[in-house]
């Protein structure tokens, strides 16, 4: 059985953990790199960006992550975690450090404050079917590199279109937040890179 690791050191851990077990796979809380070590794939949960990034490496996880990511470990990265994937920032806070995973600029809060949260509906360009997406104080993706994959698009409030789901090889990284609604197309992809 595949074994996905959710990071569980601060975010929507329950909600990541739900999903991959409703699709029948088996589920590991990582906090330490003995855990990590352990699991198929990895999700990096929505939550804060520099609270999820101080507590990497605090709990000395930072290094061994970038290490099974690189070694070809499949990650998915939702808001929070999109920020983490990336390799540059906009509007990032002094010292925060990303996972540079994914060749992309990403701006943090680009849909603005939490009362700006919202549903949206936005094509899943792989098949062309429409998708939920939830977005609360999500980031975009302002720009990235040719060799990745834009799996969904947003329009900001002046009509400019941003990538909100990428994908870089084994790399899955959305700005809305698939976890909780009853979306399982960006889990059942990530499930399907093990």
């Amino acid at each position: 059985m595949t074994t996905v690791g959710v990071l569980a050191l601060q975010g929507d851990v329950r909600e990541h953990a739900a999903a991959i077990t409703r699709l029948g796979a088996g589920v590991t809380l990582v906090r330490r790199p003995s855990e990590l070590d352990a699991v198929d794939a990895i999700i990096l949960p929505g939550g804060e960006s520099t609270t999820i990034d101080k507590l990497l490496r605090a709990f000395e996880l930072r290094q061994p992550l970038i290490d099974r990511i690189d070694a070809g470990l499949p990650v998915l990265g939702s808001c929070a975690g999109m920020i983490l994937l990336a390799t540059d920032l906009i509007d990032g806070i002094e010292g925060q450090q990303t996972l540079e995973a994914i060749p992309m600029t990403v701006r943090r809060n680009a849909f603005g404050r939490q009362v700006d949260s919202a549903e949206a509906s936005l094509t899943w360009l792989p098949d062309g079917s429409p998708m939920s997406a939830t977005f609360i104080r999500a980031p975009w993706v302002e720009s990235y590199g040719a060799e990745v994959e834009v799996l969904a698009t947003a329009v900001d409030a002046e009509g400019a279109e941003h990538a909100v789901a990428v994908q870089h090889g084994a790399r899955l990284a959305t700005a809305f937040h698939p976890e909780i609604s009853d979306e399982l197309r960006v889990h059942r992809r990530l499930l399907d890179l093990t």
